[in-house]
């Protein structure tokens, strides 16, 4: 049973699945784009979509609490602090009038060693 058990489990525990979804979209902000398989993409595009929309709330006039709060809620995410003052500094601004869908998925086809389908998670660009 499932109980309480938010997002996908990726055949993984509960430590082993955080520090993987904190590794993949580390890697994401950082390349931009990443190969990986369908099932961990879907299940960390949701995630470094919500990191990108917090940035940039925090990235309005005049309000520097939330320009805090937001580094603060992204660095428990992601854990790495140059990996936030990249997104913090570049990525968000560059998405500042998009109102969502900051990442695309490409489908590249199947691994040849276990045929498990790869695709290219990528930061979509303006």
């Amino acid at each position: 049973m499932r109980h309480r058990t938010f997002g996908r489990r990726l055949n993984r525990s509960v430590g082993h699945r955080k520090s993987l979804r904190r590794n993949l979209m580390n890697e994401l902000f950082i390349h931009e784009r990443i190969n990986t398989t369908e099932a961990k993409a879907r299940a960390i595009r949701g995630d470094a979509e919500r990191v990108i929309t917090i940035a940039k709330r925090g990235q309005r006039v005049g309000d520097e609490m939330a320009k805090v709060n937001a580094r603060r809620t992204i660095m428990r995410r992601l854990n790495n602090k140059k990996v936030v003052k990249k997104v913090v500094e570049e990525i968000a601004p560059r998405f500042e009038n998009r109102p969502g869908g900051y990442t695309r998925m490409l489908k590249v086809g199947a691994r040849r060693g276990d045929a498990a389908s790869v695709v290219i998670l990528e930061l979509v660009e303006d």
